[in-house]
């Protein structure tokens, strides 16, 4: 059976759900391109405000990519494209140039390529039953990168852990909160409703100084510290003339809510593949 993504928006907070419980919310290629047309579309709504990223049912969060597929052969012919090119390259907001902010709410076991997800995302937060592996090499597969991804954000010793002890030893909640690799654990019925609780603080801020501060931040990863300052000094330029620049003081001063401007995406590169 095929999985699916589903997608629902309230309260300018979307919820994109990874859907294929018969294997344990792993992705296959349809969910991979749905999932790069709908970062595509958020990055142009200005409706949306904050996106979390969760799995259906209790069990799994994702496991990566469908391992039925594999043994079928049917992702072979993806082993040789071009990076970006690749579907497991097409799904997370970071990999599509999406700037909106993305909360991923780890709800169960999260496995492989599911990690893609945590290694891009901008605020984590997990159930108390959900745990952390990988299981590449025990599978004859190469572990790269998710774990490339990974090693920017936690301690390298923690990342060959999960490609060396694979399914064996698995890191828990609370280790995985330790090491940084998620920012909150909490009861696992708690889990959505906390994921909302910080969108909905993340939905009073201006839409343009946050994707423009995500942008700015993501993008200087991909240099070293001063070329990186460079990269995130483009955006405060740009900014500069944003209304929202001045909107934010003056509300301050005259007590009301800021009335905040849309935020257009155009001239920022996001939402492209």
């Amino acid at each position: 059976m095929a999985g699916s993504i589903r997608y629902e928006c309230s309260e300018q907070i979307a919820t994109i759900t990874l859907d294929n419980p018969d294997a344990r919310n792993a992705f296959d290629y349809p969910m991979t391109q749905e999932l790069r047309r709908l970062w595509s579309e958020i990055a142009r709504d200005p409706e949306v405000r904050c996106v979390i990223v969760t799995g259906a049912g209790d069990r799994a969060f994702c496991t990566g990519w469908d391992i039925s597929s594999t043994a079928s052969g049917e992702s072979q012919k993806f082993a040789k494209v071009a990076r970006r090119e690749a579907p497991y390259s097409q799904i997370t907001a970071v990999q599509n140039r999406c700037w909106t902010p993305v909360i991923t709410a780890v709800n169960g076991q999260c496995n492989g390529g599911g990690l893609h997800f945590l290694a891009d995302t901008d605020m984590a937060i997990a159930s108390e039953s959900a745990t952390f592996l990988d299981t590449h090499c025990q599978n004859g597969l190469a572990a790269t990168l998710e774990m490339a991804g990974l090693a920017r954000r936690i301690p390298l010793d923690a990342v060959f852990r999960l490609i060396y002890l694979g399914s064996v030893e698995r890191m828990s909640a609370a280790e995985a909160h330790r090491i940084g690799l998620v920012g909150e654990v909490v009861p696992h019925e708690r889990l959505m409703d906390r994921a909302r609780e910080l969108a909905a603080i993340v939905c009073r801020w201006s839409p343009t100084a946050l994707a423009r501060s995500k942008q700015a931040i993501w993008e200087s990863l991909d240099h070293g510290l001063e070329p990186g300052l460079d990269v995130a000094y483009r955006q405060l330029e740009i900014h500069a003339d944003h209304p929202d620049q001045t909107e934010g003081p003056t509300a301050f001063f005259e007590k009301r809510e800021p009335r905040w401007a849309p935020y257009a995406a155009e001239g920022t590169g996001q939402g492209e593949p």
